[in-house]
């Protein structure tokens, strides 16, 4: 009596194809801004800084020594000064460049 039969609903109207991939287009787009582009930018100025080491600058390698680059070997690598002993190291080694410096006076003009 008062049971109302219940029937099957009707399909519904599916979204459109760019309402359901919307969302994932989206979510790569804030992922390039805020992660893939500011690395790029990133990986830019470090291979700038190291392509511009010359000789007299004080850098510090990847293993956290700090020298002085006495001479530059040829594009990958450089002779660095710790302190009284000449270290050769690769250029890709270098984490970072503290001090621009003056390019060092030969060793053989002071003796």
């Amino acid at each position: 009596m008062f049971v109302t039969p219940a029937y099957a609903q009707g399909i519904g109207a599916s979204p459109d194809m760019f309402i359901s991939i919307l969302p994932f287009v989206l979510i790569f787009v804030i992922m390039y801004f805020l992660i893939i582009r500011p690395q790029r930018t990133q990986l830019k100025k470090r291979g700038e800084m190291l392509a511009a080491i010359r000789r007299g600058d004080t850098v510090v390698t990847g293993g956290g020594f700090v020298g002085k680059v006495t001479k530059v070997i040829d594009d990958n690598e450089l002779e660095i000064d710790l302190g009284g002993s000449k270290v050769t190291a690769l250029r890709s080694t270098i984490a970072d460049v503290r001090v621009k410096g003056e390019p060092v006076a030969n060793q053989n003009a002071k003796k």
